[in-house]
């Protein structure tokens, strides 16, 4: 068993950030007409609008949460809040967002399994993501009652050394998780599992969504709008034509957004 939990929690975690890193640019030079979201949209909106909404503000809330969460040393908050408080905050706000992503997810699942026209356009990996993620939201959720019942917050500080130790590369992360219940345990290999498969399925369209924060900093573009060429009128006798009177170029260029 000990020989287990250092492969999970301290080798497993290293494989799928790898994969996860490299899969993601290899995926984005060599396969970019796949780089997308395959929405079914055009197939059944209603459904899929409720279900996205739900599940895309839940994940990326719980995404947020323990990414501060487990990353942030514990000497940075500790002037602010109690480890027992941080807990309790983190069990109401995950319960929170994981209940709405765990509808969300549940009715996109059902959505793709129940309607004739999504199934047939579905591939395999696309349901087998969406079976992977509705398990994580509810271990997720289930793990709140486990939670409960140690509200002194050591457990999540350990959960917090853990991640860590991991992304700084020191030793000692598996023991971390020694005396964790068996739910952490498979909600943080099912976590890192999500990360393993990423590059090979549609969530790779998250990264657009980050990269779509440029868009600020793009320039202007050029634009050329094309304009009706008047004809010109002969000036009167006697007369010189000004310079504002000469012929209007077929196209004027102009700054647009």
């Amino acid at each position: 068993m000990k020989a287990l939990d250092s492969f999970l929690f301290g080798t497993f975690p290293y494989i799928c950030l790898a994969v996860f890193l490299l899969g993601s640019l290899l995926r984005f030079d060599r396969e970019q007409y796949t780089w997308k979201s395959d929405s079914s949209q055009l197939l059944r909106a209603g459904q899929l609008r409720l279900g996205s909404n739900l599940f895309h503000v839940g994940v990326l809330f719980l995404l947020a949460g323990h990414t501060v969460g487990l990353l942030t040393p514990h000497f940075v908050y500790e002037p602010f809040i109690s480890p027992g408080a941080k807990q309790v905050l983190a069990m109401a706000s995950g319960g929170i967002f994981g209940l709405l992503g765990f509808l969300g997810v549940s009715i996109l699942l059902h959505r793709r399994l129940t309607d004739v026209r999504v199934r047939v356009t579905s591939r395999p990996a696309d349901i087998a993501l969406l079976v992977l993620l509705w398990l994580q939201l509810a271990l997720g959720l289930v793990s709140i009652h486990s939670s409960a019942q140690h509200l002194d917050g050591g457990l999540m500080m350990k959960f917090g050394e853990w991640a860590q130790r991991i992304v700084t590369f020191r030793p000692g992360a598996a023991e971390q998780l020694a005396e964790a219940n068996w739910v952490f345990r498979v909600h943080m290999v099912l976590g890192m599992t999500i990360f393993l498969v990423f590059p090979f399925t549609r969530m790779v369209h998250v990264w657009s969504g980050f990269g779509s924060l440029a868009y600020v900093w793009r320039p202007y573009q050029v634009v050329r709008t094309k304009r009706r060429i008047q004809p010109r009128q002969p000036a009167p006798a006697g007369t010189t034509r000004s310079p504002s009177a000469q012929a209007i170029p077929e196209y004027e260029p102009r700054r647009a957004a």
